[in-house]
C-alpha cells in the first residue's frame, strides 16, 4: 500500500507542477505585443468579408429591389454579430496568446517582437499576406492536373478490389462527353 501511495503521490506532484510551467504575466504580455505586431485581430476579417459577400450575392440572386437593401444590411449585421461570438478578437485573443506561451518562450516571443520592428519585419507582415496567397494559388493550379490522375488512379483501385461493384459503378455513372 505504501508503494501505491507514493506512486500518486508522485502523479498528483506531476500534475501539480503543470502550474509550474503556467504563462506568467509578463510571457503573456509579450505574446500579446507580438500578437499586436502581427495583426493578430485581423485574422478573422477575411471570414467576415467572405459572409459579407454571401449574403451580398444571395440578395442579388432573390432579385430583390433596391428598396429592400436594408433586409441586406440587417442580415449582415446579423451575421457580424454571430461571427463576433465565435471569432471576435475577444474571444480568440486568451487562446491565442495561451497558443503562443505554449509554442514560444518569453525571450523568443521578444525577439520575435524585435524583429517585426525590423525594417525587414515590417515588410514581411506586408508582404506576407500576398505570398501567402498566391503560394496557396499556385498549389491549388498545380494539383489540378494531378486530379484527374488520381481519379483514375481511384477508379483503377476499386476495379482491382471489386470489379463487379466497378462495373455497377461505370453502368450507373452518365457517359461523358468526348
Amino acid at each position: 500500500m505504501t508503494r501505491l501511495r507514493a506512486i500518486c503521490t508522485a502523479v498528483a506532484l506531476v500534475c501539480a507542477s503543470g502550474q509550474v510551467f503556467a504563462a506568467t504575466p509578463s510571457h503573456e504580455a509579450s505574446a500579446d505585443a507580438f500578437l499586436k505586431m502581427a495583426h493578430a485581430d485581423k485574422l478573422g476579417t477575411p471570414v467576415y468579408m467572405q459572409v459579407q459577400q454571401m449574403f451580398a450575392q444571395r440578395f442579388e440572386q432573390t432579385k430583390a429591389p433596391a428598396s429592400k437593401k436594408a433586409v441586406l444590411d440587417t442580415y449582415q449585421a446579423k451575421a457580424n454579430a454571430a461571427l463576433d461570438q465565435a471569432i471576435g478578437w475577444n474571444k480568440l485573443k486568451p487562446d491565442m496568446i495561451k497558443l503562443y506561451t505554449d509554442n514560444f518562450s518569453e525571450q523568443e516571443l521578444k525577439d520575435l517582437v524585435a524583429f517585426y520592428q525590423s525594417p525587414l519585419g515590417r515588410k514581411v507582415l506586408e508582404k506576407m499576406p500576398v505570398v501567402t496567397q498566391k503560394s496557396a494559388q499556385l498549389t491549388q493550379q498545380k494539383l489540378e492536373s494531378a486530379v484527374p490522375v488520381v481519379n483514375k488512379l481511384l477508379a483503377d483501385m476499386t476495379k482491382e478490389l471489386d470489379p463487379a461493384g466497378a462495373a455497377k459503378a461505370a453502368a450507373a455513372a452518365p457517359a461523358k462527353k468526348p
